[in-house]
């Protein structure tokens, strides 16, 4: 068969084709001893072979010298040894790539150029050597290795590129086997094997799950997996390569997103001590780039590009490739995933539940991320009965580890979200309430965002929640982590949103009780040196105003904005008027803020109480109030912050004022006079407090706008 194939073509200005393969096998081996390229006899037909231009290709790569016999090629690692033959040397290599590139050559010329006839033929020629073809797959992937830099675009590189498909399609193994080594560090010659091997559409399926076997057996920094990460970059970069992935794309998928964890989690990751900052949203470096790029291209080429975008505005991919920021990436490519890739989801469901399972912290973590994110998606959920996923979150609620707990809060979250999850509110909100505890602030965190969630549900249990938060609440309002103060200013407006019926028509129940005992925190806080939580209170605070029905809004705007002492002193006066029983609550609060190491907050609460003080009755302060009052704008007299100092001293002159006024009023009283009411006490002149240097910044800076003026 072989010799009636090479009798069918002549090769162009050269005897290689009117010779057997038995005769080109024969004399190939008679030239040991020589150099292996060129060919000892005759003239090197490659020249003779007419070199095409191939559109869409890139320039040939610079030739490189041949290596000297029993060296590997520059810039390579020497081939692993294996078990069953030993190392083939640098002359073998090349002998059997000169064998193969004739023979393709040949084959072109002759008109069969198919990777099937060119595989066959190349049987042919081994077994007229006494050889097989699976034993020297190595020496000619590696010769073929060496020899692609040197060869011309056009015919050349397209025998040598058809003779690696030829081997892929029976030997993938042992193609990948022998690729992997040389392609870590990178090198030009094998990314452009992988990316040849990418095209071939008979050989990339089986080529993409030997690499996928490689990275599964192999996962984190060793070498092996690091390698098979860039092949797999390289190959998924190829258009139409990705369609290969059927029947193991969401295999491929959790191997790289667990290989990033294992990137993220070791010694030498950027991210191993400290956490990437939300704001950086740049591609990550090193190996863990190489594995977000192939998680694009993978996502890319199956019409994923929303994904993509979706992660790369949220900053998802530079967390992913961060140690103590890899889960949260992960939750961010899953949610991007249930909005825009959902034709995916099921069968990323179902192969996470056995990793949930998976002794490697790694695999089960990473799995456990994706499995809480997929629960925002209905019909993903749906797959699992609602006790079983109910059940296995409560379980890790019980797990010693707090990031397992993180996980099972959000999945909660996730859970609450869908209505006919409703009815199990009460196995669901005593883990979450006894969350709002916890030390970690990514629990509480959590555990206030799912609260919030089952709130915006139909039938939320407004009552029983108002009830159950009017102790755990208020703490978290003035907590030291930004995040959980935030948060816990936003339920509490979703609460009061929520409630707003039962507010309006006056009842006198917890909720009305939590939101006077939380007024004087979201009034500071409209100070808070954290925008989102500023922004939080505001927001709290219009709430209230609508469900309360102060009419206050435009007074609340105007302080939350523009810190206006003018603003602020009209709704003191309204609340004194309709709250005066909690005037001295009020007072307590506020003096507690006097402490606060935070400027604004000690200056905004000096203001609020001198406010405060000038719209009260002097009646109702006792010789103890007035002393601690005294006492403790005292101790902002030596504050370093000179506006602190300055609104001490106005309010300081509120207290005094007060004191005074409440010396003049004792006296006997006279019960039979009638007009008591309209006799008008001695004014007391309004306290003028100095601009604040505190303004709050606006978000109109993170786009690039310039404020106004």
């Amino acid at each position: 068969m072989a010799g009636g194939v090479w009798g069918r073509g002549q090769a162009r200005g050269g005897p290689v084709g009117a010779l057997t393969l038995t005769a080109l096998a024969e004399g190939i081996q008679a030239s040991q001893g020589q150099p292996a390229r060129p060919p000892p006899k005759g003239p090197e037909p490659q020249p003779e072979l007419k070199p095409e231009a191939q559109p869409g290709r890139a320039a040939p790569a610079t030739p490189t010298a041949a290596p000297e016999p029993g060296s590997p090629p520059h810039g390579q690692e020497p081939a692993p040894e294996g078990p069953q033959q030993t190392p083939p040397s640098a002359w073998e290599q090349g002998a059997l790539a000169d064998l193969a590139l004739y023979m393709a050559a040949c084959l072109e010329e002759a008109g069969l150029s198919g990777t099937q006839a060119t595989a066959l033929t190349l049987s042919s020629a081994l077994e007229a050597q006494g050889q097989r073809l699976e034993d020297q797959v190595q020496a000619l992937v590696l010769g073929l290795l060496a020899q692609v830099p040197s060869l011309a675009e056009g015919r050349p590189r397209r025998a040598a590129l058809r003779v690696l498909s030829s081997l892929a399609l029976e030997h993938s193994r042992e193609v990948v086997g022998a690729l992997l080594p040389r392609s870590l560090p990178p090198d030009r010659a094998a990314a452009e094997l992988w990316r040849s091997l990418s095209r071939n559409q008979r050989v990339n399926g089986q080529v993409l799950v030997q690499l996928l076997w490689a990275l599964k057996g192999a996962a984190g920094p060793q070498r092996e997996a690091l390698a098979a990460t860039r092949a797999l970059g390289e190959m998924l970069s190829v258009s139409g390569c990705v369609g290969a992935t059927r029947g193991f794309y969401s295999h491929l998928l959790l191997a790289l997103v667990t290989q990033l964890h294992e990137l993220a989690r070791g010694p030498g990751s950027p991210g191993a001590h400290k956490g990437w900052a939300a704001c950086d949203r740049g591609p990550p470096h090193g190996h863990s780039s190489c594995a977000v790029e192939a998680l694009k291209a993978l996502l890319t080429g199956d019409g994923g590009r929303m994904v993509v975008t979706c992660m790369e505005q949220a900053g998802g991919w530079r967390r992913l490739a961060g140690a103590h920021t890899h889960l949260e990436g992960v939750l961010l490519l899953a949610s991007a995933m249930v909005a825009h890739a959902d034709h995916h989801l099921r069968g990323l469901f179902a192969d996470l539940l056995p990793r949930l399972h998976s002794a490697d912290d790694t695999q089960r973590l990473t799995a456990m991320a994706f499995f809480t994110g997929l629960l925002q998606s209905g019909p993903t959920a749906r797959l699992l009965r609602e006790e079983a996923i109910l059940e296995r979150l409560r379980a890790w609620q019980r797990d010693p580890e707090p990031t397992v707990r993180w996980l099972g809060l959000l999945g909660l979250g996730h859970l609450a979200l869908n209505r006919g999850k409703v009815r199990h509110r009460r196995a669901l909100l005593p883990a979450l309430l006894g969350a709002l505890g916890e030390g970690d602030a990514r629990l509480v965190g959590a555990a206030l965002g799912a609260l919030r969630r089952v709130l915006q549900q139909p039938r939320a249990p407004v009552r029983r929640l108002s009830t159950e938060l009017g102790s755990r609440l208020p703490p978290l309002l003035d907590d030291a982590r930004d995040p959980v103060r935030a948060a816990a200013v936003g339920l509490l407006g979703t609460l009061v949103r929520r409630g707003r019926g039962g507010l309006r028509v006056g009842l006198r129940g917890p909720l009305r009780k939590l939101v006077l005992r939380s007024l004087v925190p979201l009034l500071l806080r409209l100070h808070d040196p954290s925008l989102d939580a500023a922004e939080s209170s505001e927001w709290t605070l219009v709430r209230c105003d609508g469900a309360l029905r102060w009419g206050l809004l435009e007074e609340v705007v105007t302080v939350a904005h523009y810190d206006s002492p003018e603003a602020l002193s009209r709704i003191c006066r309204r609340l004194v008027r309709w709250y005066p029983g909690h005037v001295p609550g009020f007072l307590s609060q506020t003096q507690g803020y006097l402490r606060s190491p935070q400027a604004p907050l000690r200056r905004a609460a000096a203001v609020l109480l001198g406010l405060l003080v000038h719209h009260s009755s002097p009646r109702r302060f006792s010789q103890d109030l007035l002393d601690s009052l005294f006492r403790d704008l005292g101790q902002l007299q030596s504050d370093p912050e000179p506006a602190v100092l300055a609104a001490a001293q106005v309010s300081c002159q509120q207290v005094a004022l007060l004191a005074r006024a409440q010396g003049r009023g004792q006296g006997p009283r006279f019960p039979r006079l009638r007009l008591r009411r309209r006799r008008a006490r001695p004014a007391r002149p309004p306290p003028v407090y100095p601009d604040s240097p505190f303004q709050r910044q606006s978000r109109a800076g993170r786009w690039g706008c310039s404020p106004p003026g």
